[in-house]
């Protein structure tokens, strides 16, 4: 009868285990860092690709603004003019300066008007983006520009409404619509370029006045104050404080992305 000798598998040292729980360990948590890094690489990245992207929309409006600041200096002239010429000077026989005049303070308002671009300030509240912003004064300006387009807007409805209500019934009772229909065929649309030019080289369209000697000038001396009043009012409260808000981001998004 054969014996076979038994063969023993030796057991394992409690050390061999730590090192194998230790290797384990470690392969677990350098993908859980690597995980992690590449998770805020993409967070910074994105980041970056947004304050980009806002940077850029706050330099175009700061752009327009500045084009629309020095419209609405030409409008606060007018109107100033308006208000003087209407208390006493004749309605019979308007010049080429009454005409420009009358262009630039009652005929134009969206040129006066501003309106920001916000598509990505929207995106970054409305998608939880702003998170990506570590900088809480980033975070803060953000905010308060949200605030800021939202009282500029009302602004601008107020001073619309104003001028709807207002200016537009003072045209309906004493201007002559032959007037308006050249004005629009000359200017084809254009009625900044036409206004420019037409004050440069002066132009065969003159304003005239329906019916004259009915002619409240009290009324219309105050209409063009009241008017004067609320463009200064918009440009100095809403509009500079959406001027002020929009150069300390852009400042602030320089220096934390060093954008150029």
């Amino acid at each position: 009868m054969e014996v076979h000798a038994h063969t023993h598998t030796p057991r394992k040292k409690w050390t061999h285990y730590f090192w194998e729980f230790l290797m384990l360990f470690l392969a677990v948590f350098c993908g859980f860092l690597a995980e992690y890094q590449l998770e805020h690489k993409i967070e910074r990245d994105r980041a970056k690709e947004l304050a980009a992207s806002f940077y850029n929309e706050l330099k175009a409006d700061s752009a327009a603004l500045n084009t629309v600041k020095i419209f609405r200096e030409r409008k606060h002239e007018a109107l100033e003019y308006l208000q003087a010429y209407f208390q006493d000077s004749s309605l019979v026989n308007c010049s080429n300066t009454f005409t420009i005049q009358m262009m630039y303070g009652f005929f134009t308002i969206s040129p006066s008007l501003f309106e920001p671009r916000d598509a990505i300030l929207e995106q970054l509240k409305n998608s939880g983006s702003l998170r990506y912003f570590k900088s809480w004064e980033l975070q803060k300006l953000t905010g308060d520009l949200s605030v800021s387009i939202a009282n500029l807007r009302k602004r601008n409805a107020f001073e619309e409404v104003y001028y709807r209500e207002n200016i537009w019934p003072f045209h309906l009772k004493y201007a002559d619509m032959k007037w308006y229909d050249a004005i629009a065929s000359k200017s084809k649309g254009f009625i900044v370029t036409y206004l420019k030019e037409y004050e440069k080289t002066g132009g065969d369209v003159i304003f005239h006045f329906n019916l004259p000697e009915n002619f409240d000038r009290k009324g219309a001396t105050n209409l063009a104050g009241i008017y004067k009043i609320i463009v200064i009012g918009t440009g100095n409260s809403q509009y500079r404080s959406y001027d002020s808000l929009n150069t300390k981001l852009q400042k602030a998004l320089r220096e934390e992305y060093h954008l150029k």
